[in-house]
């Protein structure tokens, strides 16, 4: 059993779940109220959420002892979420479910190509074809002819 809470395709497999959950909901809760407010409140419940689990975790940290460096990465990318947040909320506002989640999954593609540029991460060609099959399904899933 502790290999499996410690294996990364188990937790990627989940978030992927919880990810889709995500779009069902706030598609359905989005529809009486302006996106930008939905995303404060979905702000709150995630604050108070990941406040609770470092609680219960016992992860707290002081802190002064996060580096500069990592603090300067957490607010950017703190930044980055709740800009894709706002953005996304607004799309499932004015689109489908099911045709906007596609389109935000290409962040799987970006996340692939940003990492190959800026970390120096190596992808083979498999994992090449595999982001090109990513992207296309993207786009024919949103397509509506």
């Amino acid at each position: 059993m502790k290999s499996l809470l410690t294996s990364w395709p188990l937790w990627a497999l989940l978030s992927a779940g919880f990810a889709a959950l995500t779009a069902i909901f706030a598609k359905v809760g989005v529809e009486n109220v302006n996106s930008d407010f939905a995303t404060f409140i979905r702000t709150i419940v995630i604050l108070l959420a990941a406040g609770m689990m470092v609680y219960i975790t016992g992860s707290w940290q002081e802190p002064s002892s996060v580096s500069s460096r990592s603090w300067l990465f957490l607010a950017l990318s703190g930044l980055a979420t709740g800009a894709s947040w706002i953005c996304y909320f607004r799309a499932l506002k004015l689109g489908d479910a099911a045709r906007v989640a596609p389109i935000d999954k290409l962040s799987v593609v970006f996340v692939a190509v940003f990492a190959v540029l800026f970390l120096g991460e190596r992808l083979t060609l498999p994992n090449w074809l595999g982001i090109v099959m990513i992207a296309g399904g993207a786009v024919l899933v949103a397509y509506r002819a």
